[in-house]
């Protein structure tokens, strides 16, 4: 399927720090324009291996960008692609469920949103497109399995506290890649059994995958500002935070060497 897209005129360029650049990059996925964050080192020569990120259900905002530019420091190109569109950035947890859900209702489109910002992604001529892997974060962990699912031409897929769930299970044939599932054990919103599914899914399917569970770690495991207590379901837990960024720095390293 071919996806419609654009890249636009460079919105800005202002330095992060002193050897990683930023650029909000404008492009479309059929009528809907969509706004990506591109952050590199421009000491860098030539395309670099890279990593597309996708958003929790928040959307694409201060926590996918800065996880944009701690990729670049590590010498990786990386694009913090955008599901919902440009300016639909939820003030609140309802309007986040609602966001989240007209996506992972509809898998075609998120499929078709997702494939949008890979080829944003490669349109931008800094990233070797042979070498590109795919992470997420919650809603966007989801939305990285499902780039997977579609037959992209990716090199590894890392899913932090996502759902798994799946309602076409047989297109985990489609995923051409190695995965990495880090997990919070103690998650309330992704139960025992989409886990057992999920991994059925992958197992039959024969996709190598690794799946790390973190115990104590809820939903939300790696971002701050979903507090510290468990028993809303989401919570930051600092130790998984620190193991399962260690966890995707090793992954990467392998499969985009």
């Amino acid at each position: 399927m071919k996806h419609l897209f654009a890249v636009a005129l460079l919105v800005c360029t202002t330095a992060v720090f002193a050897e990683v650049k930023v650029e909000t990059i404008e492009y479309k996925s059929g009528d809907a324009v969509c706004e990506g964050y591109l952050a590199y080192d421009p000491a860098q020569a030539g395309t670099k291996p890279g990593v597309l990120i996708i958003h929790d259900w928040m959307g694409n905002g201060p926590f996918s960008k800065k996880k944009a530019e701690d990729l670049a420091a590590l010498g990786y190109v990386a694009f913090a692609g955008d599901i919902y569109g440009k300016g639909v950035r939820p003030k609140d947890a309802g309007e986040a469920s609602k966001q989240a859900g007209k996506f992972k209702g509809d898998r075609a489109l998120l499929r078709a949103r997702v494939n949008a910002a890979l080829d944003a992604f490669k349109a931008t001529n800094k990233v070797n497109a042979d070498h590109i892997a795919v992470m997420g974060f919650c809603f966007g962990g989801t939305t990285a399995l499902e780039l997977g699912r579609s037959g992209a031409a990716i090199k590894g897929i890392v899913s932090f506290h996502g759902g798994l769930t799946n309602p076409t299970p047989a297109d985990a044939k489609n995923i051409v890649c190695k995965t990495l599932i880090l997990h919070g054990s103690d998650d309330p919103f992704v139960k025992p059994e989409e886990v057992a599914a999920f991994k059925k899914e992958m197992e039959d399917a024969k996709v190598p995958y690794q799946f790390v569970g973190y115990p104590g770690a809820v939903h939300g495991f790696t971002n701050p500002a979903a507090g510290s207590d468990n028993s809303k379901g989401a919570a930051y837990n600092e130790a998984a935070d620190k193991a399962s960024w260690t966890a995707m720095k090793e992954f990467f390293a392998e499969v985009l060497k």
